[in-house]
């Protein structure tokens, strides 16, 4: 109750309008991108809390650390152990088994700019759990924020990602010159050995 409160104040006083396709139904990816500044986080929390959408996102084990750690997880952080990522698709499949409806937010392009390709992890965890991919979206251009659509991904890497190239071509997210187009190394890979 108190987070959709101080959701509401966000989007009344916000310059940012909020737009959505739908609200998932069952537990999704949300792909937060063009991910090009920390604020984007902020963003997220005021879509998901205004959507009433029960988010987890992850975030390095560092950030979890002392006194922030409480506060991230009441957040819906999960700290990852970047040298064990397995356990981090084991959690998120026992958690999809529990029935709730969830958002994973994944940021596969991250902020500091300069990255040539998305990170994939994404996209293993989707087909490795089932769970279909909703497109969130930050546009500086337009000044509006929200989901686009669901896509249930089909494996063929190529194919998916040419699908989610096209949403995110007109989306600028906030420093625009940290965005990077959305592409994977195994399209490339893919690709060479074809």
């Amino acid at each position: 109750m108190l987070k959709r409160l101080i959701a509401r104040l966000f989007w009344f006083f916000s310059r940012w309008r909020l737009t959505a396709e739908a609200t998932p139904t069952r537990p999704t990816i949300l792909i937060g991108a063009p991910h090009t500044s920390n604020w984007d986080f902020v963003l997220m929390l005021a879509i998901a809390w205004r959507l009433g959408i029960e988010v987890h996102w992850l975030g390095k084990s560092s950030l979890f650390r002392g006194w922030r750690g409480p506060i991230m997880r009441r957040l819906g952080g999960i700290p990852v152990d970047r040298s064990d990522p397995a356990r981090v698709v084991n959690d998120v499949v026992a958690q999809v088994h529990t029935g709730g409806v969830f958002g994973l937010v994944i940021t596969p392009d991250g902020t500091r700019g300069g990255n040539a390709y998305w990170k994939s992890g994404f996209y293993r965890i989707a087909r490795e759990t089932g769970m279909p991919v909703t497109l969130g979206f930050v546009d500086r251009t337009t000044m509006t924020t929200g989901l686009g659509p669901t896509l249930e991904l089909s494996g063929d890497v190529p194919a998916d990602m040419d699908r989610i190239r096209a949403f995110y071509a007109d989306k600028a997210g906030l420093r625009p010159e940290r965005r990077a187009v959305p592409r994977l190394r195994e399209e490339v890979a893919g690709a060479a050995e074809a």
